[in-house]
């Protein structure tokens, strides 16, 4: 049994543990850079929108990497760093391994913002900046972005395989691992409301096309089984059919008609407790747009006390300084 010390210290560190991630979220600011490097963001933007104008797919890819590095150790650029610079990069997690993309695109964006202010903005902010810009490119909302950031000096694939949401997750695991999160069901069907842009692999949904299941719609199965072999490949398919380009709330309109591509899509409006909120945004895209933006700030608001506390500013994001 503890002793009554015991407890006490172990509420106390709990306690400081909690008032030292509220003051590192109170650190961050929209106007972090406005004095130290003014141009950080006209800089950010330039480069995203000359890499989403060369293929649209790269908004999708920059808002699921920004959205990959805040569930696991926070908003710390843990996910960019390479095989080369640690041992354990989140890069081979299974959620991440041969899907997340993006990375030459951050690297690229850094290599120009360190030509202006060296050694002044993290990539974490970068990466903020990055998803922000690329939803608006495709018609997404934007919002002002907390930046301030810092870049971890570690990665951990165990958290990435554990923390990060899977195409097979159900409702309740879903609602559980964002709120671990601390993000809402609202949140979590906001956010996955992203899928209204970007690609999936055949593997990850061959499963449910071929499952006969009652909750696809038959003839959007047929139609995904074209180039989708029950065995499963890396052949893609957009996640909506639809629009796959624009940044709309066609993906909820989808779920109500059975033709969410993932299982963890489908999931959220198939008789559960997230079956009003998908139905709300189907029929409010503004509203969708608004809680999306309110979501992505609540996400980027996911900071580690460990990772702040000694955080550094990457000079590449990739490595290690």
């Amino acid at each position: 049994m503890k002793s009554p010390n015991s407890s006490t210290a172990v509420a106390s560190i709990l306690l400081l543990l909690l008032l030292f991630s509220i003051s590192s979220n109170s650190q961050l600011s929209s106007t972090f850079y406005d004095q130290i490097c003014p141009n950080a963001l006209s800089t950010i933007r330039t480069s995203i929108r000359q890499a989403v104008s060369q293929e649209r797919r790269m908004a999708a890819s920059l808002i699921r990497l920004h959205f990959h590095d805040c569930f696991v150790q926070g908003c710390d650029a843990s996910i960019l760093l390479d095989e080369a610079a640690t041992t354990t990069s989140e890069r081979t997690a299974a959620p991440n391994r041969g899907s997340a993309r993006g990375y030459e695109v951050i690297d690229a964006t850094k290599f120009e913002v360190e030509k202006i202010c060296p050694g002044v903005v993290s990539c974490a902010d970068i990466l903020a900046v990055a998803a922000r810009d690329a939803s608006f490119a495709v018609g997404g909302p934007s919002w002002a972005v907390k930046l301030g950031r810092k870049d971890s000096t570690t990665a951990n694939r165990a958290l990435a395989e554990s923390d990060l949401p899977g195409f097979r997750s159900s409702l309740e695991v879903l609602i559980s691992q964002f709120a671990n999160k601390g993000l809402s069901a609202r949140d979590m069907v906001a956010l996955s409301g992203s899928h209204t842009i970007g690609q999936a692999q055949c593997f990850t949904f061959s499963n449910r096309i071929y499952s006969n299941g009652s909750n696809i719609d038959a003839g959007f199965a047929s139609t995904r089984r074209r180039k989708c072999p029950a065995s499963g490949n890396s052949n893609l398919a957009p996640l909506d059919l639809v629009t796959p380009n624009s940044f709309d709330n066609n993906y909820f309109k989808n779920l109500i008609q059975k033709k969410g591509l993932l299982e963890s899509d489908q999931v959220l409006f198939n008789g559960g407790s997230t079956d009003n909120i998908v139905s709300e945004y189907s029929k409010n895209p503004s509203t969708f747009k608004s809680d999306f933006a309110s979501a992505m700030i609540k996400m980027g608001d996911i900071i580690d006390p460990q990772s702040s506390q000694n955080g550094v500013i990457r000079r590449i994001c990739s490595a290690l300084n």
